[in-house]
């Protein structure tokens, strides 16, 4: 029997949903403000997982120019009907205050990895939306229902209304079918029919350290739902010395060999010495990850096999195991004509004006735009963080004529936290690498008086960023093979949701290429590969 260790999807995946066609098994994970929206990860024996698609890559489906650090796509919930798939996100507009403005929408494809409908807007009344195929062909939304009010709960509760296909809109009674438990912040709603039962699945307690899942059921889909006899289905808030924590948000699957199993979202805390801790269980700089769990039946009730806590190793599916190549190249040499796709960029695709390929063939070549701090037009090109231990590297030629003209190697969480080793330019040294930071929106240049000079007769500069664990260290060449670390230590949890000031927010580390120009000029930087290792 197949063991798979835990999490399947590394990285900042969160709130996976999965579904089977076939032998084929499909999870679909959040991706907040960064675009393309969602990605979707394929598999044949739910061990291995390679990124084949991301559905929201045009303007026309999602335009999230000026939203919020952690807005954007929220819990995609991925489903298979009537020959083709059926995606729906949230796009959250403001997470501040005492409302959320999100607009929820609809896209189908006929293949996973095709070009995906335009959007078919559904409502606006909270988000997490989740699209439920009864037995007898008809179709409905669940999402939680936000409450603005200042003497109630923000989490109203579970929202349920039919959606016809046909007219491409909801219809008939809207009703709040569950309320919730007293563990509160309910969230995340699935529905399943199974063995006559309807089970609405959801999250609870929020999505930190004392996340969890809660199952109920009725024979009645509008209601009312009993919950599980031992809820809650899954959670790591009892358990701190897991190394698999804030479990929760998840969804089901039957497989083909009629075996069960739940994936839920989890996060890894850094081990860490030597720093305060804000919060007692650490930090996840890979930010919430995908997990999954073994299931079986009592009573027609779902538990997790072992315990509601979750495993780091489970036994797979009676299925043979299938392996893929690796997703990414650990160099990326830049000769195809498409980004891969796990590349990303904030809020906006970024056209052939401002990334290109074809500029300067073999090469990446980004035109400067906005600051890091932009929520707007950023000339930035970044993957996630996927591992406790790597390198990444990236050479990069860049002629800067002010100060106001930067490129270079960029660690990444929001507008307000992150690190940059640049290519700059000096009054009085002329180009040089210098770094900048931003720590919960308080800046910083360490090199300031200290800038490295780059020599006239340099046309690349080679820079690399080395991550070990709970710290992470610059190093730059002139040649590509004498490297020169810069003395300055960084740790990495000031790059995770727990160390984010105020809270809410909900991605990962990442670490790309940046070009900025706030002169105008748009003044280009040719970045000629990338690579990202695990070390």
């Amino acid at each position: 029997m197949l063991k798979i260790q835990n999490p399947i999807l590394t990285g900042f995946n969160p709130d996976p949903s999965i579904v089977r066609n076939g032998e084929d098994y499909y999870i679909a994970v959040s991706t907040f403000e960064w675009f393309p929206g969602v990605g979707i990860y394929h598999s044949k024996d739910l061990k291995n997982w390679r990124l084949v698609s991301r559905p929201l890559n045009r303007l026309s489906q999602l335009n999230m120019m000026g939203n919020p650090d952690s807005g954007g796509v929220w819990a995609p919930a991925l489903s298979y009907a009537d020959g083709k798939f059926w995606l729906i996100f949230t796009d959250v507009k403001v997470t501040e205050g005492r409302w959320k403005d999100c607009h929820n929408y609809l896209v189908t494809c006929d293949t996973i990895d095709g070009e995906w409908s335009d959007p078919i807007y559904l409502n606006s009344s909270g988000f997490d939306p989740s699209l439920f195929h009864d037995t007898d062909g008809r179709k409905y939304i669940v999402n939680m229902y936000w409450d603005h009010r200042i003497d109630k709960h923000n989490f109203y509760g579970i929202m349920l209304q039919e959606y016809d296909p046909e007219q491409q809109k909801l219809v008939g009674e809207q009703k709040t079918i569950f309320k919730g438990t007293d563990v509160k912040l309910t969230e995340a709603p699935h529905l399943y029919k199974i063995n006559g039962y309807y089970y609405l699945l959801t999250a609870e307690g929020g999505t930190k350290y004392d996340h969890q899942s809660t199952i109920a059921r009725s024979k009645d889909l509008w209601g009312p739902y009993e919950v599980h006899p031992e809820n809650p289905l899954i959670t790591s808030f009892p358990y701190p010395r897991n190394p698999l924590q804030k479990a929760g948000h998840s969804s089901i699957v039957q497989t083909h060999t009629d075996e069960w199993f739940l994936v839920h979202l989890t996060g890894r805390p850094l081990p860490r010495e030597g720093e305060p801790l804000l919060d007692p269980r650490g930090y996840c700089p890979l930010g919430r990850e995908t997990a999954i769990q073994r299931l079986e039946w009592r009573n027609d009730w779902p538990y997790v096999v072992g315990g509601n806590q979750p495993s780091v190793e489970i036994d797979g599916p009676n299925v043979e195991e299938v392996k893929w190549e690796r997703d990414y190249p650990e160099k990326d040499d830049f000769d195809s004509q498409n980004l891969n796709l796990n590349f990303q960029t904030l809020r906006i695709p970024l056209g052939e004006d401002i990334v290109s390929l074809k500029d300067n063939p073999g090469h990446l070549r980004i035109y400067g735009r906005e600051s890091l701090t932009s929520k707007f037009t950023q000339a930035f090109v970044a993957r996630r963080w996927q591992h406790f231990n790597f390198t990444a590297e990236t050479k990069v030629a860049f002629n800067p004529d002010t100060f106001q003209q930067s490129a270079g190697l960029v660690n990444y969480y929001n507008t307000q936290n992150w690190t940059s080793l640049q290519i700059s330019w000096h009054e009085e040294k002329g180009r040089i690498v210098e770094l900048m930071t931003c720590d919960n929106f308080t800046f910083g240049q360490p090199l300031r008086g200290k800038e490295i000079v780059i020599p006239e007769d340099v046309e690349y500069i080679f820079m690399r960023v080395d991550v070990d664990t709970d710290v992470y260290h610059y190093s730059y060449s002139f040649d590509g093979e004498n490297w020169s670390q810069i003395p300055v230590t960084f740790y990495s949890y000031k790059l995770s949701d727990d160390y984010i000031q105020g809270g809410g927010f909900f991605t990962g580390a990442f670490v790309g290429m940046q070009c900025q120009d706030t002169s105008g000029q748009r003044k280009p930087a040719d970045f000629d590969y990338f690579i990202y290792k695990e070390k």
